[in-house]
């Protein structure tokens, strides 16, 4: 029959789950030209990172040469908190993505980057469930939205960002920018570079130099995590500001605070400080192409080193001191030592680690037997008989 390829994929809806924690699946019906047809499990960070390589694999389709010669759909980036609202909202963008997606030219929609990614996997067969905590939960889309993707889809909305300060770019694939340009943002990324557009033009710009017009404070910025999550260093950088660390390839640290401007505060032991996370991946994740391409830029520049920077907001950003984060660090550092050692003089005592209500009870000691004297003038007639 020939090499398999989608005849059409169709949006079902998507799944909320609990375990191992709380996150969102779409759920897509892919039917293939043997007429077969199987439904498929997919987070939308997956979908994003699929589109990024397809769009790397082919330049010209993907504008990178021409905008005019765009035909790949844009998709936007994920959210830092992907909430049920935005996996919800996001759902029209999706079925009119992956309807153009299968009407692509054939070099394109049947190659084999799009062929394998949707295949089932065994996790699409068997999902990863644990009924002790939650069942997943189910929400489909409307059979009437279903037949045309079109009723489900308004145009892409792009966030309208204002820029605070002029910035030179420094290669072509950057875009320069003046104080107090409105940009539209395409495309976010965790990096600091965010992909822009000003009226016919295009390029990845700092997201430092980017303010958004509603207020000074980021909605998508999280709150720091002092638990910290374990990233390893893929590039050595030297630090050139006082809050910044220097490290060297293969070592070994805990993000504790990622910030939209590509810069994240990290924990190296018990030091704390700034350093670029287009340097960083996460511990135990397998290279992504993209990534490596992106360390070779460098890194973007952060909010407080930019100059005659001017905001349209009264109030500024709200930041916190480096000497917040190694306060509140150490206590977190200290509370977990407190624990841990808690933890081990238990298992001390009990090195086996035997239920308390397995070990054997300690017997009461047998008291000592009263003498002659005590017998003869406490107790009864009848016994004092037994020792005459």
């Amino acid at each position: 029959m020939g090499d398999a390829f989608i005849r059409h994929i169709e949006l079902l809806g998507y799944e909320k789950r609990f375990f191992p924690s709380q996150h969102y699946v779409y759920m897509f019906l892919v039917k293939w030209n043997d007429l077969s047809e199987k439904v498929i499990y997919r987070r939308f960070t997956e979908i994003y990172e699929f589109h990024k390589t397809l769009k790397e694999m082919f330049p010209i389709e993907s504008g990178d040469i021409n905008i005019e010669s765009r035909i790949i759909p844009h998709l936007p980036a994920p959210k830092w908190f992907d909430g049920q609202r935005s996996t919800e909202n996001r759902q029209g963008t999706l079925a009119e993505y992956c309807y153009t997606l299968v009407n692509l030219p054939h070099k394109i929609s049947r190659c084999l980057h799009v062929v394998n990614f949707f295949k089932v996997r065994h996790d699409d067969m068997n999902p990863v469930t644990d009924s002790l905590i939650k069942k997943p939960e189910v929400f489909l889309l409307p059979k009437d939205s279903k037949k045309n993707p079109t009723d489900i889809t308004g145009p892409i909305v792009l966030q309208t960002y204002r820029a605070i300060a002029d910035y030179e770019k420094s290669s072509t694939s950057e875009m320069t920018l003046k104080a107090g340009d409105m940009v539209d943002v395409v495309e976010k990324s965790e990096n600091g570079w965010w992909f822009c557009q000003l009226k016919n033009k295009r390029g990845w710009v700092p997201a430092a130099y980017l303010e958004p017009m509603d207020g000074p404070d980021e909605s998508e910025e999280q709150e720091p995590n002092y638990a910290g999550e374990s990233y390893v260093v893929q590039k050595s950088y030297t630090a050139v500001e006082e809050d910044e660390l220097t490290l060297r390839e293969g070592d070994a640290i805990e993000v504790i605070h990622k910030l939209l401007d590509g810069w994240w505060v990290i924990r190296k032991d018990e030091t704390t400080g700034y350093y670029p996370s287009m340097y960083l991946q996460k511990a135990g994740e397998v290279n992504i192409s993209m990534k490596s391409e992106l360390r070779k830029w460098g890194a973007p520049p952060r909010r407080s080193t930019i100059r005659n920077a001017k905001s349209i907001h009264k109030q500024g950003r709200k930041q916190i001191s480096q000497e917040t984060y190694r306060r509140n660090s150490k206590k977190y550092i200290q509370s977990q030592n407190k624990t841990n050692a808690i933890s081990k003089s238990q298992q001390d005592r009990n090195p086996k680690n035997e239920p308390e209500e397995n070990k054997a009870k300690a017997q009461p000691a047998v008291p000592p037997r009263p003498s002659k004297d005590i017998i003869l003038n406490r107790c009864t007639e009848s016994t004092r008989r037994k020792i005459l």
